[in-house]
């Protein structure tokens, strides 16, 4: 599974990347993991306790996230062998998953620019890991939070953010959106509009001095 670049999919690869394998579901598979994007896998606990499952599959780094009170049984297994982020969540449709967001993007970015392949994994993997999966997937291939939630749903069946998170999920389409148009807005523009607001501002400073 190569790299994805958005930028060089056509509309029909793009629309058959959503889609998916159409592999058949099983309730078994519900205890494994699942792979989303080229190098980013999604799943429970239990995909994460296997040091040979976890080598098999080539996993260099795991993003761990948990409420505080299962922190005895979701933790890091084997701190040794893999690279972790653990982030500590509440599993609460009140809890701010956009502030987390950023740091859990730039740990799998980080690790798939080193050639790495990242496990994102919670206690079910049902609504927590995939909430931010389905934020990545949404970002990285600058698709809508409708797209980026079934791409996710056509690998890994039994996911169901919480109704706060896909309230989130869809607020977080319009900050990737602005963050990205402003990331691309021409830097000469850009320069030349913090100009104009010098000299506007100047020009109100001469105006307030002849005033008084």
């Amino acid at each position: 599974m190569a790299t994805v670049n958005p930028t060089q999919l056509s509309p029909e690869q793009l629309k058959e990347l959503i889609q998916g394998p159409g592999d058949e579901w099983t309730y078994e598979m519900r205890r494994q993991c699942q792979e989303i994007l080229p190098g980013v896998l999604l799943g429970p606990l239990q995909a994460s306790k296997s040091l040979e499952t976890l080598q098999s599959l080539g996993v260099t780094h795991i993003v761990c996230i948990r409420d505080k009170m299962e922190a005895f049984s979701v933790r890091p297994r084997f701190p040794d062998k893999f690279t972790y982020l653990v982030l500590d969540v509440q599993d609460s449709e009140e809890q701010n998953l956009i502030r987390l967001f950023p740091q859990a993007s730039a740990f799998i970015d980080s690790a798939i620019s080193k050639g790495g392949r990242v496990l994102v994994h919670c206690n079910g993997g049902i609504s927590l890991s995939p909430a931010f999966v389905v934020m990545y997937v949404m970002q990285h291939l600058q698709i809508s939070w409708e797209d980026a939630l079934h791409m996710v749903q056509n690998r890994r069946y039994c996911i169901s953010p919480n109704g706060g998170f896909l309230t989130q999920i869809k607020e977080y389409e319009s900050i990737y959106k602005a963050h990205n148009t402003l990331a691309n807005y021409p830097q000469q523009e850009r320069a030349t509009v913090a100009r104009r607001k010098r000299e506007d501002d100047s020009d109100d400073e001469l105006e307030l001095r002849y005033v008084n």
